[in-house]
């Protein structure tokens, strides 16, 4: 801790007997003149960092007790002393004077208040645990309260949300006793839940308690990061406000400004506190604020805390699971035709294919630009809430495949299509409908002149099951025939889905893994950069322990639930490369699935996993194959020998995987309509492109790109910004947006003029040359030398 500047004197020892007596002798029973100077002594060894205890400041406690006389020369020489060198972090050498201060009588410190306000704010800026510094602060707080009972109060955390300007401005509030108490009493709390004593104390002060509503309003208008110290006083402040039946609206206010923020939870013991609170509240904005959070809260704790109080909702009012989900879903205040004036006639905010937009208007028409006498800053808060929604129920959605869940038509209809943002999602997707829940028959939703909602079947015949029940439709549970011929509706009338549905990857349960009864090694060896693959496990809701080089850290499972929480799939996966003590690499190991058994989870036979839940599950893995093998790895030619590349060749120009034959799917229909279409070919596990200077084979799986005829690797490094200008049925596909950017770039490589590709293609032959378009056999790739193997490359080996 930084030492205190004070201009105090005396600066000599109050007592010439202090350096003389032994701390060590320290005793409760001691007459209280030797108590007083053996406080004295520790005071001073606290603050040099030799005090002979563990925690001087209990030892200093136990004997200042009220028969010690102090003086106001101890005073002053204790806060001298806190002018040098303060080693001890643990608040010792801050305990003695706030207990002097709190024994000798105002009128003896009333020029001290500086002296006082110094070291407050040193202590209250300081790095000490938030649970010492909280003590200290009300210790010093309360001698300052008692110097001056008209003052500030000295309550507010310095340099935070409740800064200089804040004080100022309820000062009229903060000289009144009675809210000093209302504040001390907010800062007491020590649990999420207070006891019943605090509760009955804070409705004693509840008279007083008139800074409460205007300090949780500034905390909701804060944008930046708060303190411990300031976590910790509107904790307190909530559970007043609480008491009050009709402070739901900002409290559900407080509880999400609690809970977002860029990485970390912004305050979060406030936040535990407020859905503590939320959850036994009634209407709708508990719910909608415990939505918010389940959707978008990324802290675990805090996670479990908000999924516990929905549930707890839900069992209170009589809803299903789930239900509290889709029934707290904000709207943002959007019209039914998702629009939202904030100025009539100027300033709207809309949804336009699932996206929110500004626009501006001006005599009935918009601007391309933002006028700088405009203020857009509510408008652009508005657009960014209303895209955190967006993606928050897009995600829910699409977990919905994994479920075997039913809605009663006009139940769907009012929380699915007219709430104008979840219809933003569900309104291009594809459902099934059934009046006797037996026989069910899918369709596109579309809204009808007369208001209502109709189902369009793939061959564009309305239907309706009024009365009936409806469901998500998923291509694990259709035929290949109906798949297809979705996939050509949605081509043909260039629907875009808000998430692969149509175009999905299926993964039917292989004889081998049914075989092989609990585990599927379907995806296991594949090599990894684990990195990247962690970071997109928790993207797609998979929770796993960091993989490292300490004792047990080189292997792991990582866990998703699924099938609404009663399925629970793990992958297995393991380090395979480290360097500076850091995992480079993992290998993916099996696949498993266990069953929810009331608190427990029970390994299940993978015959007995629903197509829907083991579809999904598979297909995650599947893209974390896709995405961040070293196989798709652009940079891996320049490397050199390293024990993967094997694996690399193998798996980056392989057999394609459900994602890759999806995305010849996709090629197949898109290429005829394409201007590249003529110069392209679709073989079996590639895309096959002529340019003028060559002949080229992009894999459908990695995207990586072969030149013909003697298979040489072409290196190009896509930019991560560029898309091509290509109507696609759905947007979630890295990978064929980096085939069709390649496409489009290699079918013209003559005009291609970037230093790091030029040198790597033929020295050109005449696109007509028949050479050029006949496919020669793939070539036995070259056996290239490896160093040691790994552990884990050894493993990969064994399973060949």
């Amino acid at each position: 801790m930084e030492p205190i500047l004070l201009d105090l004197t005396p600066a000599v020892d109050p007592d010439p007997r202090l350096h003389e007596v032994r701390t060590t002798d320290a005793d409760p029973a001691l007459p209280a003149d030797h108590r007083r100077l053996i406080c004295l002594r520790l005071h001073w060894e606290a603050a040099r960092d030799d005090a002979p205890f563990v925690h001087p400041a209990e030892v200093i406690a136990a004997l200042a007790t009220d028969d010690v006389c102090w003086t106001r020369d101890d005073l002053i020489w204790s806060l001298r002393v806190l002018a040098g060198e303060t080693g001890r972090d643990d608040g010792s050498p801050w305990r003695l004077p706030a207990i002097i201060g709190a024994a000798l009588p105002p009128e003896e410190l009333h020029d001290l208040v500086p002296a006082f306000e110094a070291v407050l704010d040193a202590v209250k800026t300081s790095y000490l645990a938030v649970r010492v510094r909280h003590s200290l602060s009300q210790a010093y707080g309360a001698v300052l309260d008692r110097i001056d009972p008209g003052g500030p109060g000295h309550v507010l955390p310095a340099d935070d949300v409740f800064d200089a300007a804040v004080q100022e401005s309820l000062r009229p509030l903060l000289t009144d006793a009675g809210t000093r108490a209302v504040l001390r009493h907010a800062e007491s709390l020590a649990k999420p839940v207070p006891a019943k004593g605090w509760l009955r104390r804070a409705d004693e002060l509840r008279g007083t308690a008139g800074v409460v509503t205007p300090l949780l309003e500034r905390f909701c208008a804060y944008q930046g990061s708060v303190g411990e110290d300031t976590d910790l006083l509107v904790r307190g402040l909530i559970w007043f406000a609480a008491r009050d039946p009709g402070s739901t609206p900002l409290l559900a206010r407080v509880a999400v400004r609690a809970a977002t923020a860029s990485s970390e939870v912004r305050a979060p013991r406030t936040a535990a506190a407020a859905v503590e609170i939320l959850a036994d509240r009634a209407g709708d904005a508990p719910v909608r604020a415990l939505v918010r959070l389940a959707l978008t809260v990324r802290s675990k704790p805090l996670l479990a805390r908000v999924r516990a109080a929905v549930e707890r909702i839900e069992t209170a009012r009589g809803w299903a699971t789930g239900e509290a989900l889709e029934l707290g879903i904000d709207d943002h205040s959007l019209d039914a035709q998702r629009r939202r004036w904030l100025v009539p006639g100027s300033i709207l905010v809309e949804v336009v294919d699932g996206k929110a937009r500004l626009v501006v208007m001006r005599d009935g028409r918009p601007l391309k630009r933002v006028p700088a006498d405009v203020d857009v800053t509510e408008a652009r808060a508005l657009v960014k809430e209303i895209t955190r929604t967006l993606a928050a129920e897009r995600d829910r959605v699409e977990s919905l495949l994994s479920q075997e869940r039913s809605w009663a038509w006009a139940d769907w209809v009012a929380r699915y299509l007219d709430h104008p943002l979840t219809g933003a999602v569900a309104g291009c997707l594809i459902w099934q409908s059934s009046v006797d829940g037996s026989s069910w028959r899918a369709g596109i939703p579309r809204r009808e002149a007369d208001g209502g909602w109709r189902l369009v079947d793939e061959a564009g015949d309305q239907f309706e099951a009024v009365g009936g029940l409806v469901r998500l439709w998923h291509p694990a549970l259709a035929g290949p025939g109906e798949v297809a011929r979705w996939r050509d509706h949605i081509g043909v009338e260039e629907l875009r889905q808000p998430f692969k549905q149509a175009f999905r990857e299926v993964y039917p349960l292989t004889p081998a893994e049914a075989s092989s009864r609990t585990s599927s090694r379907r995806f296991a060896g594949h090599i990894l950069r684990y990195r990247q693959a962690n970071a997109l496990m928790r993207t797609r809701g998979w929770a796993a322990s960091y993989l490292g080089t300490w004792d047990q850290g080189h292997r792991t499972e990582a866990s998703k639930d699924l099938g609404g929480g009663e399925w629970r799939a793990l992958l297995a996966h393991e380090a395979a490369g480290e360097a500076d003590y850091q995992v480079v690499y993992c290998m993916l190991g099996e696949v498993r699935f266990t069953r929810r058994a009331g608190e427990a989870w029970q390994d299940a036979p993978l015959t007995e996993v629903p197509a829907r839940v083991f579809s999904e599950a598979m297909r995650d893995v599947d893209l974390f194959v896709g995405v961040t093998s070293i196989a798709a790895d652009e940079a891996w030619q320049d490397r050199g020998t390293t024990p993967f590349r094997a694996y690399r060749e193998s798996a980056g120009f392989g057999a394609l995987t459900a994602s890759a034959e999806v995305r010849r799917d996709v090629l197949a229909r898109l290429l005829p309509r394409l201007s590249i279409g003529p110069r392209c070919e679709l073989t079996e596990r590639y895309l096959r492109v002529r340019g003028q200077r060559g002949t080229y084979r992009i894999h459908l799986g990695s995207a990586n790109i072969l030149i013909e005829p003697d298979d040489t690797y072409l290196c190009i490094v896509p930019d991560q910004k560029r898309k091509p200008a290509v109507h696609l049925p759905f947007d979630d596909d890295r990978v064929l947006s980096l085939i069709l950017s390649k496409a489009v770039l290699l079918a013209a490589d003559d005009t291609i003029t970037d230093p790091t590709i030029v040198p790597q293609l033929p020295a050109g032959r005449g696109p007509d040359d028949p050479e050029q378009c006949q496919s020669p056999p793939t070539p036995t790739p070259t056996p290239t030398p490896t160093p040691t193997p790994t552990r884990a490359w050894r493993w990969w080996r064994q399973r060949q």
